[in-house]
């Protein structure tokens, strides 16, 4: 595994990287309570 993927999945134990742990929650509960309602966006590309 490279250095930068190690350093990922280290425990985060700075403010900073519990503030970007709870905001990465927060969108991922956002995401999941937009896919289950179905309104799931549409790409124009």
């Amino acid at each position: 595994m490279s250095r930068t993927a190690s350093i990922s999945f280290a425990p985060s134990s700075t403010p900073f990287g519990r503030l970007f742990a709870a905001i990465d929650r927060l969108l991922l509960a956002y995401a999941e309570m937009t896919i289950r309602n179905g309104d799931i966006p549409r790409s124009n590309v």
